[in-house]
């Protein structure tokens, strides 16, 4: 039995589906279900006896220490967090409680848990912290990618927040001896992305004919990971990663975001063309850029594959493909996330910014 924070959001969700999948071990999902967590990411898993849904906070102690208590897990993955570089702008205080206050009360409830175990249970028993790389900070264009070892300089509310978690987990292994991992991951991609991110909301918005809102210049740089790439990692390090060590986990796929539009117009293009026979790129719009946009990311995923011989199946091309086409059949997943609230957010982020 493993217990999942965070299981029905976009990582994490396909993390669940796939564990099931792969491994049969029971999970208990404990998700509060703010505004990205979605059980219909997990219909494929109902009435399956190994996936237990729990409504909840990770800041909970008390629900956290009954859930560890009664289904004593042999792990606990911790996916729970605020994400949205752009909501963090606009309401950073969510991000605080959540990424850090959170984190750190879930941290409690586990080491009073842990600590209670035997010692061959204790020896067994990991914590895995999942992570970003934005940690990191931006990167110049020619300096190399991030490494493990590469100094903390978040930029951004969300960033920092999570730069908070993760020292917090260092922490509690170093002072309390709790067996942790943490993996820091570059921008995933995939099935049941919220349409708020780059590449579901290129998606949506071309279909419904709306223009699709390109930051800046569009040269800003990141590594793309196929969702369930990043999950076969997370497996990977939690089968062999050594406690207190970080795994960087990256696609090896460094692309700039007008890049990645274009690649995703041309994509409907081919799958749903326009009615008028037009391309889509011609809804693109460059708009103002958000505030301390970080430049580049890049990860360095060479210890990840050295050390435990994690590398990912698939290419940018393959996933790009596998994405659209998954929007394309999933229409009615779509329409029931993009919820009242969904509209206000984009109304919020993006009315304003002069095109």
């Amino acid at each position: 039995m493993i217990l999942v924070t965070g299981g029905a959001g976009f990582i994490g969700s396909n993390f669940v589906v796939d564990w099931v999948g792969h491994t049969g071990e029971p999970v208990v999902n404990l998700d509060l279900l703010t505004y990205a967590g979605n059980l219909q990411n997990l219909d494929s898993l109902q009435g399956n006896p190994a996936h237990i849904f729990v409504q909840g906070d990770i800041g909970d102690r008390q629900l956290v220490a009954d859930l560890l208590k009664q289904h004593r897990p042999r792990a606990v993955l911790n996916f729970a967090a605020e994400s949205h570089v752009d909501r963090s702008i606009h309401g950073p205080d969510a991000f605080v409680q959540t990424n850090v206050l959170g984190t750190f009360n879930l941290l409690e409830s586990v080491r009073e848990y842990w600590s209670q175990l035997n010692e061959t249970e204790r020896g067994e028993f990991r914590f895995l912290h999942v992570s970003t790389d934005e940690v990191y900070g931006s990167l110049a264009p020619q300096a190399p990618a991030f490494t493990e070892t590469n100094r903390y300089e978040p930029n951004s509310p969300y960033s920092a927040t999570k730069a908070a978690s993760d020292h917090l987990v260092r922490a509690y292994h170093h002072t309390y001896g709790l067996p942790v991992l943490t993996t820091n991951c570059s921008n995933n991609y995939g099935p049941y992305h919220f349409p708020e991110k780059l590449i579901p909301l290129m998606i949506v918005n071309a279909l419904d004919g709306k223009s699709l809102p390109v930051y800046g210049d569009g040269r800003q740089i990141r590594d793309w990971l196929y969702v369930k790439d990043h999950c076969s990692a997370i497996r990977r390090v939690l089968e062999a990663g050594l406690p207190g060590e970080v795994y960087n986990v990256g696609g090896w796929n460094e692309k700039a975001n007008i890049d990645i539009v274009n690649t995703v117009c041309s994509l409907l293009d081919e799958l749903r063309p326009r009615e008028d026979g037009q391309s889509y790129a011609g809804q693109i719009t460059y708009v103002t850029d958000r505030p301390g946009h970080d430049r580049r990311y890049a990860i360095d995923a060479g210890k990840i594959e050295r050390e435990l011989g994690w590398k990912p199946a698939e290419t940018f091309e393959t996933g790009i493909r596998k994405t659209v086409q998954w929007y394309l059949s999933n229409q009615d997943w779509v329409a029931n996330v993009r919820s009242g609230s969904y509209r206000e957010w984009l109304e919020t982020n993006y009315a304003a910014r002069q095109t």
